[in-house]
Formats: C-alpha cells, structure tokens, sequence
C-alpha cells in the first residue's frame, strides 16, 4: 500500500483572532490572526520568526480556549510577516467555526 503524504485532516480556511506566547517567555505575547485550522493544528501570522520546534501557549480570543502547541515551519511572507505552522500537543483541539468567527476575517 503506498504511504499517504500530504495532511491527516483538511485544513478550514479562517482568519481568526488568537493569543501567543512561548512557553520560555508567557510575559511576551503577540495578539495574531490565523489562515486556517484543524484539529491538528494551524498556520497563523507573526510579526517576528519563530524557531522550529519552539512551543507557544495558544489560546483563543473568543473562548475560553487554550492548547499548547509546537512550530513546525516557518516561512518569511513578501509583506514582511511570518507564515507559522503550529501542531497541537497532546490531545486533538475542537474549535468550532462559531467558537472562532468573531475575529471577522
């Protein structure tokens, strides 16, 4: 059987607002947005790049959400942001479409 590439679950394109910080460093955030999302993961925007593997506390601006998660890419955007792919740690996250259409997009 040949070995599956590409992503587990189908990515939901939608900008929402989120909360980082790095584990190293919880006084240092950064409000962002994301571009899409699974229960896997999500890729969000960044002012300033994020080191592979660097864990950051996640949390949602519009539920009382907060997840873990570990930087698996990043990549440098023509306007000068961050592309960062993050995956969840621990346990699958179910944020609902409602949970995070209050960030407009």
């Amino acid at each position: 059987m040949p070995e599956r590439s590409g992503r587990f679950e189908k990515r939901i394109r939608l900008a929402a607002a989120v909360e980082i910080c790095s584990v190293q460093n919880p006084a240092a955030t950064e409000r962002t947005t994301t571009e899409n999302f699974c229960s896997l993961g999500i890729r969000i925007f960044t002012q300033r790049a994020r080191e592979l593997n660097e864990r950051l506390w996640v949390r949602s601006l519009d539920e009382d959400l907060r997840t873990l998660a570990r930087v698996v890419y990043c990549q440098r955007l023509p306007d000068g942001r961050f592309g960062v792919g993050l995956q969840f740690q621990g346990r699958a996250v179910k944020w609902s479409r409602h949970s995070l259409a209050g960030a407009g997009g």
